[in-house]
């Protein structure tokens, strides 16, 4: 795929405010390549601490949640949770269990059954609420577009809290509190929180009108900070404090299951990142939501026993496995419709493909078809909605966008033709009737306003900068930027004509590259691909041919000259410490400078 490398060249007193925050002025240009101008917010996002949180008060409607909460406890009623299956919903709804308990509000989560009922609150989590004498209702990562579930609830006596992150549709469900800081009318000074987010925003402030030591609500931050990197929330602003305090405590937790998990995934005894979150943990939550149960989920975090916690743990590793399996030949298949398209096309569109990719693969497990769409949307920098069959003459779609589509308006435009559906900017769930995908289509096309340029993903390198530059101490000024991920991307440095003296694949699949490579000052050091090795080849082969690829993993000199996009890291072998690149991207670049 085509790229559109861009160096940032803003301007700034990197010297002086290098001096000042303790950190190399390669640091101050990548925090103010990210839109940090002010001293003090640079201070904030190096140095940022729990104290900097917001008060959870300035959230609209916290107050009285907090006050039903309590004249609930007071009354002795029952508390019914109503979660979601993702990951976010799951650590949202234990978040709430675990704070009602310790202010000792008899609680029980329920969630949706994800085939048979789909995203969001419920009838049926309504009535057997009730029959087991609950209620009070509170809804968590869901309910700010149950406005007939809520209607329900309220019409059969319960009092109902809805807390949430998601866009408000048109109306507010009518409860008794509203807790979302994306509704009407919210001047909380940060709306990026995941439901998890939220939900420890209102148990902050429930804690402290209850007078439990501020240590108590510090415990819960690791729950926080998986759910949002798992609900891939923009690192900024509030939620990069909650994540890397909540990260800094993950080592060292005190629950059972989380140890348990760490060490089955080979991670007990290491600082957990957010890519560890992200690409370990996070994934094996949401396995069990979306292939097995939920409640697998909630089990091992509720499990008190490491002996359990260990089977339950080898479990759900097993569960995500399974479902990585699927999802490999899921995106198979996607990726074959997607060809097919671009060679089906005829005369304009010959080899063009739509802006808005609508796939449906109708034996799919309904619970992939997100991590499908976000497969394709990577290969193919277009945004995505994968489908497939559910009940009779109904579909059900994930979308995955890019950051020119905000795809939740996209979708407004369509809602006449959905069942139901929600989402963000970015992602986006729904449900129609198959007969309509034809008119979906036209229509989101017809009105995407998206241009070719959109569909050509932008690198913003933050600095050229040769290789033989990196040392141990500017690595450890670049970590001090963690946590890496959206809205807060790894900086990405450049540089031209790499000579590669030898290729090697690793791991089990033989999908790592790693490359020995030398740069036109003479400086070697290892190159790590970690994705994409083949496409790496291809990209070889295009460019020199079958026979300079060889000769590159035969360790035989050879005509490659290589430009690549990258991120520098240590790596530590037996005790010895080596710098070596993390690859971002590559291209070949002519000795005259122009990109080939």
């Amino acid at each position: 795929m085509r790229e559109k490398w861009i160096v940032e060249t803003k301007k700034g007193d990197f010297d002086g405010l290098a001096r000042r925050l303790g950190v190399s002025p390669l640091v101050i240009r990548c925090m103010i390549n990210r839109g940090l101008e002010e001293e003090p917010d640079m201070r904030r996002y190096l140095q940022g601490t729990v104290a900097d949180l917001l008060d959870p008060l300035q959230m609209k409607d916290v107050d009285r949640a907090v006050q039903i909460l309590l004249q609930a406890k007071k009354q002795g009623w029952k508390a019914a949770i109503a979660s979601d299956f993702d990951c976010d919903g799951i650590f949202s709804g234990y978040l709430l269990w675990r704070a009602f308990g310790r202010i000792g509000l008899d609680s029980r989560i329920f969630t949706p059954d994800r085939v048979r009922e789909g995203y969001g609150l419920n009838e049926r989590i309504v009535d057997e609420a009730l029959e087991e004498g609950r209620s009070i209702l509170v809804t968590c990562d869901n309910g700010i577009a149950a406005n007939e579930q809520v209607a329900y609830a309220k019409e059969r006596g319960m009092t109902v809290i809805v807390t949430d992150h998601h866009e408000v549709q048109e109306e507010l469900p009518l409860a008794d509190a509203v807790v979302d800081p994306k509704q009407e009318g919210e001047t909380y000074p940060f709306d990026g929180l995941c439901g998890a987010g939220v939900a420890y925003k209102l148990i902050c402030a429930l804690y402290d009108i209850c007078g439990i030591p501020p240590a108590e609500k510090e415990e819960l931050l690791e729950y926080v900070a998986i759910a949002t990197v798992a609900d891939v929330m923009e690192l900024r602003g509030e939620n990069r404090i909650l994540v890397r305090e909540g990260l800094r405590r993950l080592s060292g937790t005190a629950n059972c299951g989380l140890q348990a998990l760490m060490e089955v995934q080979g991670l007990q005894g290491r600082q957990i990142t957010a890519g560890h979150v992200g690409f370990i943990l996070g994934p094996c939550f949401n396995a069990a939501g979306r292939i097995a149960t939920v409640k697998e989920s909630f089990d091992l975090l509720m499990e008190e026993d490491p002996e359990t916690a260990l089977e339950r743990a080898e479990q759900l590793k097993k569960i995500n496995e399974e479902r990585k399996q699927m999802t490999e030949e899921g995106a198979d298949k996607a990726y074959r419709l997607v060809e097919e398209r671009r060679e089906g096309g005829t005369g304009e569109t010959d080899g063009k493909l739509p802006d808005i990719l609508i796939l449906l693969l109708p034996d799919t497990h309904e619970s992939l078809v997100g991590i499908i769409a976000g497969r394709v949307k990577e290969r193919y920098h277009h945004p995505v909605i994968v489908f497939t069959r559910t009940e009779e003459g109904l579909v059900k779609g994930s979308g995955r966008s890019i950051d020119s589509y905000h795809m939740f308006r996209g979708l407004m435009k369509c809602r006449d033709l959905m069942v139901r559906f929600g989402g963000h900017k970015m992602a986006a769930g729904m449900t129609l009737q198959e007969r309509d995908l034809p008119e979906l289509e036209r229509r989101l096309n017809e009105e995407s306003g998206l241009t070719e340029e959109d569909f050509c993903p932008v690198v913003h390198i933050d600095a050229p900068m040769p290789v033989g530059y990196v040392t141990e101490q500017l690595i450890r000024d670049l970590s001090r930027m963690e946590p890496f991920g959206v809205g807060n991307p790894k900086p990405v440095f450049a540089e031209q004509h790499f000579k590669i003296l030898a290729g090697y694949r690793l791991g089990r699949e033989k999908n790592v590259l790693k490359l020995r490579v030398k740069n036109d000052r003479g400086n070697t050091c290892d190159a790590m691909l970690f994705r994409g090795a083949e496409d790496f080849d291809r990209f070889v082969v295009r460019e020199w041919g079958e026979t300079e690829l060889k000769r590159m993993y035969e360790g035989k000199e050879n005509y490659l000259d290589v430009a690549f996009t990258y991120y520098p890291s240590v790596n530590e072998y037996q005790g010895i410490k080596r710098i070596q690149i993390q690859i971002v991207g590559y291209c070949r670049i002519s000795r005259k400078g122009r990109k080939d």
